[in-house]
């Protein structure tokens, strides 16, 4: 995407779903720079890390329960180390909690002209609920020079000092490709190898995104060869408003905070039998994947069908693999229901029908539910895919488990009838 005119100068299933991974921790920097720039923080403001920062997922910078770094550290620590437990701590001192955050990253995303994303996490570690499109990753990457140029340059920072320890960055591109300034890399399991990068050359300015490289290095390649292809056809010349501008009273951002759902979609009307409230639990969801663990590994998790895609001739420096779910551009305001995914096992949303064989406010509880019925039931579910999928009730987070990969309500229907003699309850549901 040209940063200067926001034309599209290349684009390959721009308005995919995708799990951002931690390119996440953009809107977490955004609403950080915000802060600065209002001059509700300073580089200097203490954050200090909770028992739930602190417990997040690697790679993180380590700080104990209580203790503390200054604001401009934990900058640093998530655009090198892409430390989760800094953007953690950063959300609840910004939003007094991390689900708050989330919903203020949401909002200021609509406020954007981001349409097709939703937050639930200040850091990017898997959450279903939690996407994003190409195109959207684009206009953010544009929104973060453009409102903040004083804070930019954070991005191309390459390693930094934690006390005696020097901490190196993960984005192999700085250095390597003439131009390119940031911004931020990002990997699970669920999303592949994904890069957000910022290039500068004279007069000319892009940003472009690769979502669901099969490795760090053919994410990387792909987007060399896009930058070295298009950054010479960017304009020289701006030209009108990119993204929704910075405002504290921009309409939309209100609009937003008030419309976006808080509650599930309903369920369909031909289930076997009603599902059971769940208690409310104060339990944080598992963290079974770790987001940037290290942007050089490949992963046999990533499926063999889901290579980067190559480039072809349509229209945006935006490349994605496979799509989560099925390409649409998520309509403004609306929060759309959480993508079905197991976040460890798999790059794709189970299609179809799928059967429902429990609830809980516990994600680790629903998995191992799951895990336990295909223990039950082996044969029956032999060709079925177990995930779980979040949602919100009363303003609690549960997570449903489910068995996907099933042809048809018929079939769907046959597993049920057959789980249902092993004396376990189910419905199906179409995803």
């Amino acid at each position: 995407m040209d940063a200067k005119t926001g034309k599209v100068l290349y684009s390959a299933d721009a308005n995919g779903r995708r799990y951002p991974a931690s390119l996440t921790k953009m809107m977490t920097l955004y609403l950080t720079f915000e802060a600065l720039a209002k001059g509700k923080i300073s580089r200097n403001s203490p954050v200090v890390f909770s028992a739930h920062a602190s417990a997040e997922a690697p790679t993180k910078l380590g700080v104990k329960p209580g203790d503390s770094v200054t604001v401009e550290t934990a900058i640093l620590s998530i655009v090198t180390k892409s430390a989760n437990d800094s953007a953690t701590a950063l959300g609840e001192m910004l939003g007094g909690n991390e689900p708050t955050f989330a919903r203020m990253m949401t909002a200021k995303a609509r406020a954007l002209g981001m349409t097709g994303t939703v937050f639930r996490n200040a850091n990017g570690l898997p959450d279903p609920g939690q996407f994003t499109t190409a195109r959207d990753m684009a206009t953010l990457g544009i929104a973060l020079r453009e409102h903040f140029p004083q804070y930019y340059g954070y991005f191309s920072q390459r390693s930094f000092l934690y006390g005696r320890q020097r901490i190196n960055g993960h984005n192999r591109l700085l250095g390597r490709i003439k131009g390119v300034d940031g911004i931020k890399t990002g990997y699970t399991r669920a999303s592949g190898f994904n890069l957000v990068s910022s290039v500068a050359d004279g007069n000319r300015r892009i940003v472009g995104v690769v979502m669901g490289g099969t490795s760090g290095g053919s994410r990387d390649n792909q987007m060399a060869t896009l930058i070295n292809t298009y950054l010479p056809r960017a304009s020289t010349r701006g030209g009108g408003d990119l993204v929704a501008k910075a405002s504290g009273n921009n309409p939309i951002t209100a609009l937003a905070k008030v419309l976006l759902p808080k509650h599930d979609a309903p369920t369909p009307d031909d289930k076997p039998m009603v599902e059971d409230d769940a208690v409310a639990s104060n339990d944080d969801p598992t963290t079974a994947d770790a987001t940037d663990a290290t942007d050089e590994q490949t992963t046999a998790a990533v499926e063999e069908t889901a290579p980067v895609v190559k480039t072809r001739k349509v229209k945006t420096v935006i490349v994605s693999a496979p799509q989560i779910a099925t390409a649409q551009v998520v309509a403004a305001y609306a929060e759309p229901t959480p993508a079905a995914v197991d976040p460890v096992n798999t790059a794709s949303v189970p299609s179809g029908w799928a059967i429902q064989v429990a609830s809980s406010p516990k994600q680790s509880e629903a998995q191992a539910f799951l895990d336990k019925t295909t223990k039950q039931a082996p044969k029956v579910l032999a060709d079925a895919s177990g995930f779980t999928v979040a949602f919100d009730k009363d303003g609690v987070t549960y997570y449903r488990a489910r068995f996907g990969g099933f042809g048809s309500k018929t079939a769907a229907w046959k597993a049920c009838t057959a789980l249902k003699k092993k004396n376990i309850e189910c419905y199906a549901v179409q995803q």
